[in-house]
């Protein structure tokens, strides 16, 4: 799905989460290498996220998976974008906002 690509404290939701219900969380940390797009690293897949387990309040850690864009990469990683559904285990990761950067947008 194109749209503008996120940073660091984007909203998340795992869909089902550890426990079943959907869990919640932010993304806490883009790993190298790194796109810039004012001054804020652009998360891609392989970046971290610190996930709310919805039963029992517990955090977790959870990687992005792939596949993400297509049509952006940064050394194979695929360009992380508000709106993008990406498989990650246990499920869906559903990626709500709010972009980085609204001057930037992938449309592949």
């Amino acid at each position: 799905m194109p749209g503008p690509p996120v940073t660091i404290g984007c909203v998340v939701i795992l869909t089902p989460g550890a426990a079943g219900p959907p869990d919640t969380g932010t993304i806490v940390t883009v790993l190298p290498p790194v796109i810039t797009a004012g001054g804020m690293p652009l998360a891609t897949t392989g970046s971290l996220c610190l996930m709310v387990n919805s039963v029992t309040g517990v955090p977790y850690p959870a990687v992005i998976g792939s596949p993400a864009s297509t049509g952006v990469s940064v050394v194979g990683c695929g360009l992380v974008r508000m709106g993008d559904q990406i498989p990650t285990p246990p499920g869906v990761m559903y990626v709500i906002g709010p972009p980085a950067a609204l001057y930037v947008m992938d449309r592949s």
